[in-house]
């Protein structure tokens, strides 16, 4: 058994490989953001250095993950040019509102939105569109992580899970793990990198509602 980073009430984190830590395979309901499989790697303001994101070259985390995951209910994010993952039931659309995003800055537009997965079955919640439109977190937080997730969208997406404990493989930032706690639901999370569960940690100690700016 892997001995936890952090752990409160709601939240049980751990540091490393998540294909090597499988107690978040116990979980009901599986919400992450895995490696893109694009190479990101964050360069677009002058004198910061790059941040690149581990198991980024490509998909091989993100498959592997939901291949041990099976069949249960997931929403996982992705990216338009990068091949889905097997088994798409839905897709949903996170619009970063008049965000002009990443993207090859040569064109006079950029990729202001991302795509969310849904497979398996079991999710609820009274019928809405699929575009959720939500703006970026503030700059300040991408300087400790390269592509954080907006707390009020996760929980938006999580008000429509299935009941039970939330399983997060790639929890980067801690955003999914943050959003249950604010809930009240459960939540196990797996974070290669530690300074991103030293960052995650922080964030569920502090215990602070994140209340995001109108559009």
């Amino acid at each position: 058994m892997t001995a936890p980073y952090y752990q409160d009430e709601h939240v049980t984190l751990y540091l490393g490989d998540c294909l090597a830590v499988p107690e978040w395979l116990a979980a009901d309901v599986l919400v992450t953001d895995p490696p893109f499989g694009v190479a990101y790697q964050s360069n677009r303001v002058k004198g910061r250095p790059r941040q690149p994101v581990a198991g980024d070259a490509t998909t091989a985390a993100r498959d592997a993950a939901l291949a041990a995951w099976g069949d249960r209910p997931a929403l996982v994010f992705g990216k338009w040019s990068v091949p889905r993952p097997a088994g798409v039931r839905a897709r949903l659309i996170w619009s970063k509102g008049d965000d002009p995003g990443m993207g090859d800055l040569t064109f006079p537009w950029g990729n202001s939105e991302e795509e969310i997965y849904v497979l398996g079955a079991g999710f609820t919640g009274k019928r809405g569109p699929n575009v959720l439109v939500h703006r970026k977190p503030p700059v300040g937080n991408r300087d400790a992580h390269p592509t954080p997730k907006p707390v009020p969208l996760m929980e938006r997406l999580l008000e429509k899970c299935p009941p039970g404990v939330i399983a997060d493989p790639f929890a980067g930032s801690g955003s999914t793990l943050v959003a249950a706690k604010n809930l009240g639901r459960r939540a196990i999370g797996v974070e290669l990198e530690e300074r991103y569960c030293e960052l995650t940690a922080n964030r569920l100690a502090q215990g602070v509602l994140e209340i995001e700016v109108g559009i």
